[in-house]
């Protein structure tokens, strides 16, 4: 069972002095298996990317700004702001979904409200800076032709 000593007053703020839990093993184990099961680490995603096999959709739910810098090749980027109509997700293959590291919860968000409109879904553990330290392939988004000047274009032929 858990036990937990008095708080001290430290600012604003309530903080345990010490806590120590008890954690029951059946619990733990199903934990682990939720883990297993609705997470993935950078180098098995890279590895699951590398293997060619369609049954795949790598998804950022960063900034578009923060996407187009660089990105998990093959990804697609769906913003907070399209979560309600999310196109690019398929219901026939599994959605692994990242943000920007492992304290940031926009890809947990995501994943409960992707999941609740049938879609399997995935999150990679540590977002795309762990995918960074692990100095995987990294793709960064072509520039808009459109939004080129004349010699730009020209420049590139």
């Amino acid at each position: 069972m858990s036990q937990i000593k008095p708080t001290e007053k430290k600012g604003n703020m309530n903080m345990q002095t010490k806590l120590h839990r008890l954690h029951s093993p059946e619990r733990a184990k199903a934990y682990f298996e939720d883990k297993l099961a609705f997470t993935t680490g950078p180098v098995e995603l890279d590895r699951w990317i590398k293997s060619a096999e369609d049954n795949l959709v790598v998804v950022d739910v960063r900034a578009a700004e923060d996407f187009a810098k660089g990105h998990i090749p093959g990804a697609i980027n769906i913003p907070a702001a399209e979560w309600g109509n999310p196109r690019g997700l398929s219901k026939e293959k599994t959605n692994v979904v990242y943000c920007y590291t492992q304290q940031c919860h926009l890809a947990a968000n995501a994943c409960a409200q992707f999941a609740d409109k049938g879609f399997p879904v995935m999150e990679l553990d540590g977002g795309f800076e762990t995918w960074k330290e692990n100095d995987l392939d990294i793709e960064e988004q072509t520039p808009n032709r459109l939004k080129q000047t004349g010699s730009e274009r020209l420049g590139k032929r």
